[in-house]
């Protein structure tokens, strides 16, 4: 990695430690606090949610550190803030349908989380932009350290899963808040005041990122969700629970490390002077992850039952037989999760868009088969195999990526 990279990265890796060090370490006493059936209620609403928010603002978001001029990206977050208040009004009709029609008073507060997700992620970007590492690592403490926090607290209180759902929701408007600085062109009220010709032509000018961008996005996080509505349908909350719980901690080092890591690669993608760059920079990317993955999987594999247990206690020691199932998709997970942003660097959007939906078939047809057959250890096992092709090729595609954009072409 090159200097400004490895520094970058490095910034917001130290955040994300910190961060995601207080929900993991906090995780034995959440599980003491929460039942599971409490916890598969909150994750089957906060996937829901979350399907939503990632493509709140029609992934316009993304375009941002594509725009060079202050104008160009002011007009972007007006159209961004724009399409995320709608979504959220959405939100807001389709909770009060679930909560008075199917029952479930806990989908009150979807649009507070689609909201929360919606405008962090937004935000997130419009930071991105700037390179404002520091900021964005602060906030990613605010949001993860924070939200662990308040659940816990909400769950000594007795508030069962809507303790978790809040605790969540509020620290992400919290880290929201942190994000709003430097303010656009024109500051924070001007978003709103806008010309339409001007949000019009930005709308049209990043076409590819609704057009192409959003089903991914969306497609991607619906595989979350409707994996925990098959899991909880099949084998109960409790299960969804427990797979929501390994789940969390499973992708915890793709979220710490590859989060980081993307952040700073997109920017050093979209600078990169040839591909002959662009090249050497996701190559030792990819190394650099698969070193930490390899060993991570390894421990899963031979001792996954024995940590998860000692961990989360009895009731939660199906957790560890689905970790060490889960090994193998895990570790290809883990190296493959930061490199997203390396289609949207290089146009090839729409060829990423056609490969998730066959990584997605892949997918459901390792978790179906093995829900009947063995539960949730079983549909582990059976995505495991299922996506290794998959995520072979994927690696190879990218490897040998033939039409790479760069700076001096603009």
């Amino acid at each position: 990695m090159k200097p400004g990279l490895v520094r970058g990265t490095l910034t917001l890796l130290t955040g994300s430690v910190a961060a995601h060090a207080i929900p993991l370490l906090l995780g034995p006493a959440l599980t003491r606090v929460y039942s599971p059936e409490a916890y598969g209620q909150f994750a089957l609403l906060w996937a829901v949610s979350t399907n939503i928010a990632v493509v709140a603002c029609a992934r316009y978001e993304f375009a941002l550190p594509l725009e060079t001029s202050d104008e160009g990206a002011a007009d972007l977050m007006g159209l961004c803030a724009r399409i995320l208040l709608a979504v959220t009004a959405a939100s807001a009709a389709a909770g009060a349908l679930l909560a008075f029609w199917q029952g479930m008073p806990l989908a009150w507060s979807l649009p507070l989380a689609v909201a929360a997700g919606g405008t962090v992620q937004w935000l997130t970007m419009w930071a991105t932009r700037a390179q404002r590492f520091g900021l964005l690592a602060l906030a990613r403490l605010v949001q993860q350290g924070g939200g662990a926090i308040m659940q816990l607290l909400l769950g000594l209180l007795k508030m069962g899963p809507l303790g978790l759902m809040l605790g969540a929701a509020t620290t992400a408007l919290a880290a929201a808040c942190l994000l709003a600085r430097p303010a656009p062109a024109g500051g924070w009220p001007g978003l709103w005041r806008r010309p339409r010709a001007a949000l019009a032509a930005a709308a049209r000018r990043h076409r590819d990122f609704p057009l192409l961008n959003t089903p991914h996005a969306f497609l991607g996080a619906l595989q979350d969700t409707l994996t925990l509505v098959l899991v909880a349908a099949l084998t109960g909350d409790a299960a969804a629970g427990v797979w929501a719980l390994a789940l969390r901690y499973l992708k915890a080092p793709a979220t710490l490390v590859g989060g980081a890591l993307s952040q700073t690669l997109y920017p050093r993608l979209l600078q990169a002077t040839g591909s002959a760059e662009a090249r050497t920079t996701l190559r030792r990317a990819v190394l650099g992850l698969a070193a930490i993955a390899l060993p991570l999987a390894a421990a899963l594999l031979v001792g996954g039952p024995y940590l998860f247990t000692l961990a989360f206690g009895d009731q939660w020691a199906q957790t560890g037989e689905l970790a060490r199932a889960m090994a193998p998709y895990i570790a290809l997970h883990f190296i493959a999760s930061p490199l997203a942003v390396v289609t949207m660097a290089w146009k090839a959007q729409a060829w990423a868009l056609r490969l998730a939906l066959v990584g997605q078939c892949l997918f459901f047809a390792g978790l179906v088969p093995g829900l009947y057959l063995g539960g949730l250890t079983g549909a582990g096992w059976g995505i495991s195999a299922s996506m290794l092709a998959y995520f072979g090729y994927y690696f190879w595609a990218l490897a040998n990526w033939k039409d790479i954009p760069h700076e001096s072409a603009a």
